[in-house]
């Protein structure tokens, strides 16, 4: 009787009632997303107010980006799996002044909603760069027929 009070002991003490969350990004992305103001608000604000983004426009720089996630271990059936409990993304506009001209709130549900293409690009370089492999070999017996021009500077 007394081992099992002392196992259930060791059990309960390394319980804990409060979940532990992960978080990456920002946090409380949505409640400082709502202190911004546009055409009021200009890019040092943001900048004091969420700190530096997390990405930026790959092809207009005017665009910052800002991310939150947080996540949490699931019930001991999954095994510790992670659970997502948010998951959202804050897209600012700032013109060419500094000034905040666009925002742009995704939560979870927004992003799960975003379609993607499936259609890609085929490029010719890397069919060039193929056939430029395979007969770099060939190109250089051309250029230098006896081999006296490799390792050859100075003679």
């Amino acid at each position: 009787m007394k081992i099992i009070l002392i196992i259930l002991a060791i059990f309960l003490s390394s319980c804990k009632l409060n979940k532990v969350v992960n978080h990456h990004g920002i946090h409380n992305l949505e409640a400082k997303s709502k202190e911004l103001f546009i055409n009021e608000t200009n890019i040092n604000q943001i900048k004091n107010l969420l700190g530096p983004p997390s990405s930026t426009s790959y092809f207009d720089k005017d665009i910052l980006i800002y991310l939150e996630r947080k996540t949490s271990n699931s019930k001991l059936l999954k095994l510790g799996k992670k659970k997502l409990i948010a998951n959202n993304v804050l897209l600012l506009e700032v013109d060419n002044k500094g000034m905040l001209i666009n925002k742009k709130f995704l939560n979870q549900d927004d992003l799960n909603k975003l379609v993607f293409t499936k259609k890609t690009t085929k490029t010719t370089v890397d069919q060039e760069s193929f056939v430029s492999r395979a007969l770099s070999g060939v190109i250089t017996k051309i250029d230098d027929p006896l081999g006296k021009k490799r390792g050859t500077l100075g003679r």
